[in-house]
């Protein structure tokens, strides 16, 4: 009886170590192969985020290589490196840019594309980065249907004439890509100003303003509005039914722009092209978006002229905005620290 028993505990053993044998290797196997999966996890998600940091910078150095409004600088670096040297212009520069520092307290500075378009998208960028509603005498109407009223309710055909910037396009389908054009400011306005938080709104503006065939489209429409407003004037001036702003009647007074026609094919038209805005024109550009444009005028310097309002009355409802040039051609954007 004892041998039985321990024949059977000792097959019991012998099976019972058997099954561990084959139970450990499995177990080995197994370990081993989880080993190895996850080391080959960990190895394609470092790949994975090594691509994707990759990836990310590229998208943001295109980004930044198309945006035609570049991120902030310093003021005082931003002078010190374009106005180096001992010449009088560039001293009266740098004393310029330290009175914008000391008393105006603008610190930083965002440059703006140096083409001729650069006042339009200053003046824009801000009105879209600060969240600036429409108009009043906007909310009031459809502007995506000035260009019919324009030319079919005022018999103005001669639009047909009208050139986009840099397309110098004239022909039968200027109205229908000038109907875009307002379909493109309606819509990118509404949506940026209805956008609550600055963060968001910043971001949607520099891709608006990174993409050059979408924010052409948005000045061509505002130099619509121009020539549409100055169409209103001259029909009011003419019928003599309300006054109208004495900015237009300095801009008719121009040999160049006695009447809406010549305002379109010697101003209007080459704007984007070969000329920016003028004087008047910035003055009529802050009249009908309805914002105080306060601009910084550093070849001025010293005088009175170094600080100009456009236009010079306004309302007190109105937003304000604030650009710098050195040479009322090209504009930057000046951003102010307390």
């Amino acid at each position: 009886g004892r041998h039985e028993v321990w024949s059977w505990k000792t097959a019991s053993k012998e099976s019972l170590c058997h099954m561990w044998q084959k139970v450990k290797v499995q177990l080995m196997l197994s370990m081993s192969f989880l080993t190895a999966l996850f080391w080959y996890c960990r190895r394609l998600y470092s790949f994975l985020a090594q691509l994707l940091k990759r990836w990310s910078n590229y998208l943001q150095r295109q980004l930044i290589r198309n945006l035609s409004v570049l991120p902030e600088v310093d003021l005082l670096g931003y002078s010190a490196r374009e106005w180096r040297g001992e010449t009088k212009q560039a001293k009266q520069m740098r004393e310029a840019y330290e009175e914008l520092f000391r008393s105006c307290h603008i610190k930083y500075l965002r440059q703006v594309r140096r083409d001729n378009y650069s006042v339009v998208r200053a003046v824009l960028f801000q009105i879209f980065s600060q969240g600036i509603p429409f108009p009043s005498w906007m909310k009031e109407r459809d502007i995506v249907k000035l260009p019919e009223k324009l030319l079919y309710s005022q018999g103005c055909n001669w639009i047909q004439q009208y050139s986009f910037g840099p397309e110098r396009y004239t022909g039968p389908n200027a109205f229908g890509k000038l109907r875009k054009c307002m379909e493109a400011l309606k819509i990118n306005w509404a949506e940026i100003s209805a956008t609550r938080d600055y963060e968001e709104r910043g971001s949607m503006c520099n891709t608006l303003f990174s993409d050059e065939s979408k924010e052409y489209k948005l000045y061509e429409a505002i130099k619509f509005i121009m020539l549409y407003e100055v169409v209103e004037a001259y029909e009011q001036i003419k019928s003599r039914d309300e006054p109208v702003h004495n900015l237009f009647s300095l801009l008719f007074a121009r040999d160049s722009s006695s009447d809406p026609l010549s305002f379109m094919m010697n101003h209007l038209n080459s704007i984007g092209d070969s000329i920016c805005l003028d004087q008047v024109e910035l003055f009529l550009l802050g009249y009908l978006l309805e914002v105080k444009i306060r601009v910084y005028r550093l070849h001025r310097f010293n005088t009175e002229e170094f600080q100009v309002n456009y236009p010079d009355e306004y309302r007190r409802e109105w937003n304000e905005i604030c650009l710098l040039t050195e040479d009322d051609r090209y504009y930057h954007i000046p951003l102010f620290r307390t």
